[in-house]
């Protein structure tokens, strides 16, 4: 399967990805606007994409670039609920030299399609810290509304942030696009 528009693709995260994405959790900028304080081994990045294309109740996608396939990011459908028809999702761009440019904006209107569009889901629910402001512009840009805020949530790098939960639900996303 593979998600199409202008400037970008979302194909599949494959094996062959995983030295590229130990690559990205290992940058310092990636890891502050993620709240990531792990450390992973290939090993473990591998086992971890295993384990997800094993998984039916996530998708989980690379983000190209539609004129060089450079991975500029990667983003998941994940905890998939058909009872009530909601899941959650993620998104990291990984190229932190081509960040500012729209590319994650673009990926998060072709997931937004693909999840009300194709999987016929209600809800679409993420969770993002305070102080990725440019992470919060873009979900705002396509139509994701602060739902509420677990204050102080993460203690990173000698500071605390708050954690926002955002969601975008069906109705609004219809009516965006009319």
């Amino acid at each position: 399967m593979k998600l199409i528009n202008e400037r970008i693709y979302l194909r599949p995260v494959e094996l062959a990805d995983a030295p590229l994405f130990l690559k990205h959790t290992e940058d310092e900028k990636i890891r502050h606007m993620t709240g990531t304080k792990a450390r992973f081994s290939i090993e473990q990045i591998e086992r971890h994409i295993e384990q997800t294309q094993q998984d039916d109740t996530r998708y989980d996608f690379a983000i190209c670039l539609n004129v060089t396939d450079q991975l500029v990011g990667e983003l998941s459908v994940l905890d998939i609920d058909s009872d009530n028809q909601s899941a959650g999702f993620r998104i990291t761009m990984n190229a932190m030299e081509l960040t500012g440019k729209g590319y994650g904006t673009e990926a998060i209107a072709l997931v937004l399609a693909f999840v009300f569009d194709e999987l016929k889901l209600n809800r679409l629910q993420l969770e993002v810290y305070s102080h990725n402001e440019r992470g919060l512009r873009a979900y705002e840009k396509n139509g994701f509304k602060r739902e509420g805020v677990l204050r102080e949530a993460l203690y990173l790098n000698g500071t605390f942030s708050d954690e926002i939960i955002m969601a975008v639900i069906r109705s609004d996303y219809l009516k965006a696009r009319s």
